[in-house]
């Protein structure tokens, strides 16, 4: 892997006679072609077995509702509907309440002892309030389902807000990747036919028309054109290709008709690789096994037999035992059931969560699930790809180098005319840089020369716009430039005018979000890019990056991503930041990929975990700030709920804790989780 080391590049002189200039020493050299070298759901399940189906707030609140109204009403009138014949009064109130409220609760914990899962909070709360219920305390019933149906209310809107977040499906992803064409022009005994491109085989003729897809890799075998490399690589700027050169499935042909060999079929295209890259690397991710889980495979049988224990070896100690005696032991069980259901550890968690998830979206910070903010605290290598995450992917002049007695003004007239003719990005960046007004009758015998650049005739006068091998053609002794950019040489009647540095702008707060990183300790950052090695150079020793990969294809990101994750220590975490269709599957094997969601692609923000709305690299340091906060108020709810409980279940085994007293406990907990929560939106 490259270093980013500080070096200083300029230009040299060059004589007509210095052709050891190998063309790698100008990879950003104009060519018209110019041959620049410029390349461009997750599935988060969340376990919840409070409900199945569309959460509908209207279907939740109505029972709740109804609820509150006949629980209240009992407790006015308890007294009177107790003294009916047999009860059967307080029964008709308190028990439709009950049903109302934990019938969710009861069928999901029948269900589950069905298939085997007998203990959980499910569990827990059937057992208490059917023994209450048995032993006639019908309002502390109703009243444990009443607050545990609120607590799950909390938990379905932090559910809800996740699946809002992430609710896209794989099959969206696949379609969003599907930059491939329908069809191949098939050339076969001088005719062409339209076919599919899963039919086409290994050495047949295709023709690609300006404009269309290139379905297949293939080698050009006729033609040269222009080539738009942004799907596969994310570079904004076209190649330039000629006859013997390869072309990969799924750019785009802009100029000129291309005759193309076949070299691999369809299922082994460069497209169909992304697709696959994405399928593979998502299957590599495993799902953070989440605490509560664990907590409680342990926890709640434990309680389920404390509580037994409770009810049935105290009284075998009292030698006149009484059946007030036995109620009082069962009651004292019941209570430590309640208290000990783990309700209220398991909304504090979702709700820190939320409040995390809220906070980042505020600022900006699209997080599709909890998951995601565990992973961010870990942080210790952050990988960025270069072109639209941390430069603009717009090209603009940067440096204009007069020579031989032409000045700036003189150099950047003679260079708008000459390429007012062309719809070349780097040519367009040129005019615009310009702004006068261009007569179009000045410029005559108007000439593209592939890799190398324009020849034309301005005022009578023959200009040469384009790299250094355009030059080394005509014999002409120019600057030899090493720069950070796209060189455009100049040069009037064989004489050298002069140079017109074009570059992609690095975004104002890219040093900033370096600087951030750095500061919170992430010990690696790197810049993997599909640009060529001066560029890169360049950008990442004006950014400080730590070391870059440069002239890289998706599947070279992916091997980067791979390698990273190999040589970095257990438990340290590995976040992508990018932006384009080509960075898909390497988001997608990151721990964590954040997409920048203003400009980037669809397929980056549908694969990303984290999205950054305002393509701020400087967003990056602040959701890994947001996460490590996140973190902490979880922790401080769960440690917070688990001495609560701790102390209550102390006090319920002594018989120092009503069932009322054991809910609101309970329900305090969820309060105090939902206030502590709120820390994190500010």
């Amino acid at each position: 892997m490259q270093k980013a080391k500080s070096s200083d590049s300029g230009c040299s002189s060059c004589s007509h006679d210095d052709h050891n200039h190998s063309n790698e020493n100008h990879n950003h050299d104009h060519d018209h072609g110019h041959d620049h070298g410029h390349d461009h759901d997750r599935d988060h399940e969340h376990d919840h077995d409070h409900g199945n189906g569309d959460f509908n707030l209207k279907q939740e609140l109505i029972p709740v509702i109804s609820v509150v109204l006949l629980f209240v009403g009992g407790l006015i009138f308890e007294e009177q509907l107790h003294n009916t014949p047999y009860s059967i009064g307080e029964y008709l109130v308190f028990i439709p309440a009950y049903l109302l409220s934990g019938w969710n609760v009861l069928t999901i914990a029948g269900r589950n002892i069905l298939r085997g899962r007998v203990f959980d909070e499910n569990f827990l709360m059937t057992i208490a309030t059917v023994g209450a219920v048995a032993i006639h305390k019908l309002p502390e019933a109703v009243g444990v389902m009443l607050f545990f149906k609120i607590g799950e209310l909390f938990q379905e809107f932090a559910i809800l807000f996740e699946g809002f977040a992430n609710g896209r499906s794989r099959k969206s992803i696949r379609s969003l990747l599907e930059i491939r064409p329908d069809s191949a022009n098939l050339k076969q005994n001088g005719d062409i036919k339209k076919v599919a491109p899963q039919t086409v085989a290994v050495g047949d003729i295709i023709l690609v028309k300006p404009g269309e897809k290139i379905p297949l890799d293939g080698e050009i075998i006729d033609g040269n054109s222009q080539i738009d490399t942004s799907a596969l690589t994310g570079e904004s700027v076209p190649r330039t290709v000629k006859v013997g050169e390869t072309v990969l499935a799924g750019t785009i042909n802009q100029t000129g008709v291309l005759t193309v060999k076949v070299t691999k079929v369809f299922g082994e295209s460069s497209i169909s690789r992304i697709l696959e890259l994405v399928e593979n690397a998502r299957s590599k991710k495993a799902e953070t096994e989440k605490f509560i889980s664990k907590f409680a495979s342990y926890y709640t049988p434990f309680v389920v037999f404390a509580s037994l224990a409770v009810a049935l070896i105290p009284p075998l100690f009292i030698s006149e035992v009484t059946n007030a005696d036995r109620f009082l032991w069962v009651y004292r069980a019941l209570v430590l059931l309640v208290i000990s259901c783990p309700c209220g550890l398991v909304i504090s968690i979702p709700l820190g969560y939320f409040g995390g998830i809220g906070g980042a979206a505020k600022r900006g910070i699209l997080v599709k699930g909890s998951t995601f903010l565990d992973t961010l605290t870990a942080v210790k290598t952050v990988v960025l790809d270069k072109t639209g995450t941390l430069t603009k992917g717009v090209f603009k002049v940067a440096q204009i180098v007069p020579k031989n007695g032409f000045s700036q003004t003189e150099l950047m007239e003679i260079a708008a005319q000459v390429e007012s003719q062309s719809n070349h990005p780097v040519a367009k960046s040129i005019v615009e840089a310009y702004g006068g007004k261009i007569d179009s009758s000045d410029v005559t015998d108007y000439e593209e020369i592939a890799g190398h650049g324009i020849r034309a005739k301005v005022n009578n006068q023959i200009v040469l716009a384009g790299n250094d091998r355009l030059l080394h053609r005509e014999n002409i002794a120019h600057d030899v430039c090493n720069a950070g950019g796209t060189i455009v040489h100049l040069a009037v009647d064989n004489r050298y005018a002069g140079y017109i540095l074009i570059a992609d702008e690095i975004k104002e707060d890219a040093v900033q979000a370096i600087r951030d990183l750095k500061k919170l300790g992430v010990e690696r950052i790197v810049m993997l890019t599909g640009d060529n090695q001066a560029v890169a150079d360049s950008v990442a020793k004006k950014l400080g990056l730590d070391s870059y990969l440069a002239e890289l294809l998706p599947e070279g990101k992916v091997e980067a991503i791979e390698k990273l994750i190999g040589e970095s220590k257990k438990g340290d975490k590995i976040i992508f930041v990018g932006d384009g269709i080509n960075d898909a599957p390497v988001l997608a094997r990151a721990d964590v990929g954040i997409a920048m969601g203003g400009l980037g692609s669809d397929a980056a923000i549908e694969t990303a975990d984290v999205v950054i709305m305002s393509d701020a690299p400087s967003k990056v340091a602040e959701a890994i700030q947001i996460a490590r906060k996140t973190h902490n108020i979880v922790w401080q709810n769960i440690i917070f709920a688990m001495s609560v409980k701790g102390i209550f279940i102390a006090l319920g085994a002594f018989g120092l804790a009503t069932m009322w007293e054991a809910v609101f406990a309970d329900v305090g907990v969820a309060l105090a989780a939902i206030f502590n929560a709120t820390r994190v939106l500010k």
